[in-house]
């Protein structure tokens, strides 16, 4: 049988024997739904039934890498244990290979992904009166609404930006392009940054086309997104340990718990295909966009 036909007992289990609300049904739905993602991801043809401990783990793993905080790793983890522990009940299974799983170490605070609010936060702590405020708004905003790696975000170009479309062009690790949608606030913000302060500096020669330009004309260094972070968190009043990076990662963690595609959060943030390049097939940009507008919360 299939991932889909096994999913539907598994529906009918927990509203019928365990009497769960529809919520919460939905997200151990939603949570099965996502390992087998990762099977297709891989190009791996498993039913549950031949699921091994070994490919559970490369899913964790998987799921870690992509910027899942130690929470929902744990959450997405009791949802697999809960079908696991149903195939087993129904005699479908003689042993759980689920059963060694160890969950992600949670503390009080998780210092690598932020909270929807606290995003808000930091973003409405931005003085928008001033001319680094404008600017820092709008790089915060991209970071955030795009998943960028710090290193992208330093070498946007202006021609890489399609405003009309709300797509941006990346280049990656390895000279690597994707094309990634970003959200209708941080193409607000970059607008207003372009329009209204960036068309009055002097630019050096040779950044003409960067758009995030520091005072001296030239593009933004990445210690400088560094200490824009860390000061505009303080001021936010964010205690957690917060750096370009935790932008990207709360960008894929948002994604996913909301219930967005796998294989298109990959996508979006640039990662090496988990299979071979030849397997690896890119998604519709229609697609992806969206993904955005449904699953992203500033959407």
């Amino acid at each position: 049988m299939s991932w889909d036909i096994y999913i539907k007992q598994f529906r009918n289990y927990l509203k019928l024997e365990r009497s769960l609300a529809d919520n919460t049904i939905d997200a151990y739905e939603r949570d099965i739904t996502k390992l087998s993602e990762f099977f297709q991801i891989k190009n791996i043809k498993l039913t549950p039934l031949n699921v091994e401990h070994e490919n559970l783990l490369d899913f964790i793993e998987f799921i870690n890498e992509l910027g899942m905080s130690p929470y929902s790793q744990a959450r997405i983890l009791s949802g697999i244990k809960s079908f696991y522990k149903f195939l087993l009940y129904e005699q479908y299974l003689e042993k759980d290979p689920s059963e060694l799983l160890e969950s992600p170490k949670i503390g009080r605070k998780l210092p690598d992904t932020l909270e929807f609010h606290e995003i808000e936060q930091i973003l409405n702590s931005i003085d928008l009166s001033t001319e680094s405020g404008t600017r820092n708004r709008a790089m915060l905003e991209t970071l955030y609404s795009s998943g960028l790696r710090v290193s992208e975000l330093i070498e946007l170009r202006i021609s890489h930006i399609y405003f009309e479309e709300r797509f941006i062009r990346v280049i990656g690790k390895g000279s690597k392009e994707r094309l990634v949608p970003i959200g209708r606030e941080a193409i607000k913000h970059i607008q207003l940054y372009k329009d209204h302060v960036r068309v009055h500096q002097d630019i050096k020669k040779g950044y003409e086309d960067h758009l995030f330009l520091n005072r001296r004309g030239t593009r933004i260094s990445r210690i400088s997104v560094f200490n824009i972070i860390k000061e505009q968190s303080r001021q936010a009043g964010i205690q957690k340990n917060i750096s370009p990076h935790t932008f990207r990662h709360s960008f894929a963690t948002h994604l996913i718990e909301g219930g967005a595609d796998l294989r298109a959060v990959q996508e979006m943030l640039g990662h090496e295909s988990i299979t071979t390049t030849e397997i690896y097939t890119h998604l519709d940009r229609d697609y992806l966009r969206q993904v955005i507008k449904e699953f992203h919360p500033r959407s």
